[in-house]
């Protein structure tokens, strides 16, 4: 079982000649290296946050060859492989286990809204037809899909499916999958916020975007929580609320993505028909990377 700080990892880009957001693979190098050097426990490559939904196929598989080679199998890559298709997901599910990945990560189909056994049918399909570790991700405030918990339980007797994200930030639900599932069935945050007191109810992790600014912070509190020392566990996570937050206060990635360009560690570029965080809105994710150290405070000028 994957346990601890998973890193949902961005997708670097960069500006091209005619405009264009393209892959930085070099700036992907460097943060893969960065994770493991920084103790991050395993990295989601092309999730939500590594712009999922606009990178075409070629480039999503691309992504996920290039992490899992960058990763050279001192961490674990969890594949991103989620569609609203039950056959793109099958595919990208395959290319994936080609890839070399050590699990996907499939995100409850969004826009069709299908029903609860439209859901059982759709991840039993994908289970059935690619022989991968495979985790579940309920995220209905993106997907405007919720899988309940107990299509989740139902699902988890299917020998490859060994897992769910869970990022409802409904703490209940985490007792309600931990006493239904099997001790190997692995329960992951997906909400940075309430994620420490999830893994103290039980979940095995966070699969998170904080990690993506602060990894080694991440890493540390999600070890302290898993081995039971909880008030440890909240001094270092106190810190990280704000990061928490702000990462948020637009649609993700773009808070985060402008978080790690102010750090030196991937350029501006986003993809259609998300954009760069707002004006307005850089002030708030800057204080929340200078209260945590990861930059300098900056004294305002003088007045004349």
């Amino acid at each position: 079982m994957i346990t601890g700080s998973i890193v949902a990892l961005v997708t670097p880009m960069q500006w091209g000649a005619e405009g264009e957001a393209q892959v930085d693979e070099p700036a992907l190098k460097r943060l893969v290296d960065w994770h493991v050097e920084s103790g991050t426990d395993a990295i989601v490559s092309v999730g939500t946050t590594g712009e999922s939904a606009t990178l075409n196929f070629q480039e999503h598989v691309g992504v996920i060859q290039k992490t899992v080679e960058y990763a050279a199998g001192r961490i674990p890559v969890i594949a991103g492989t989620g569609a609203n298709s039950t056959q793109e997901a099958i595919e990208l599910t395959a290319a994936a286990k080609q890839a070399g990945a050590d699990a996907c990560l499939l995100v409850t189909p969004y826009y069709n809204k299908p029903t609860q056994e439209g859901l059982y049918q759709h991840h039993k399909a994908i289970a059935e037809a690619v022989d991968i570790p495979q985790i579940l991700y309920n995220v209905p405030g993106r997907t405007a899909c919720d899988m309940s918990p107990q299509t989740a339980i139902r699902l988890s007797s299917i020998k490859n499916i060994v897992g769910i994200k869970e990022a409802t930030a409904e703490l209940d639900r985490i007792d309600t999958l931990k006493a239904a599932t099997s001790a190997d069935f692995a329960i992951y945050s997906g909400d940075d916020a309430t994620a420490l007191a999830a893994i103290a109810r039980g979940a095995h992790g966070d699969i998170s975007v904080t990690a993506n600014v602060h990894p080694a912070a991440m890493a540390k509190m999600c070890r302290a929580a898993l081995e039971g020392r909880i008030d440890e566990a909240q001094q270092l996570n106190a810190p990280l609320m704000a990061l928490h937050e702000t990462l948020f206060v637009e649609t993700s990635p773009s808070p985060v993505k402008w978080a790690l360009e102010q750090m030196g560690k991937i350029g501006p570029a986003i993809r259609l028909p998300l954009l760069p965080l707002s004006q307005e809105s850089q002030p708030v994710v800057l204080k929340a990377l200078q209260s945590t150290a990861l930059l300098p405070q900056v004294e305002s000028e003088p007045s004349a």
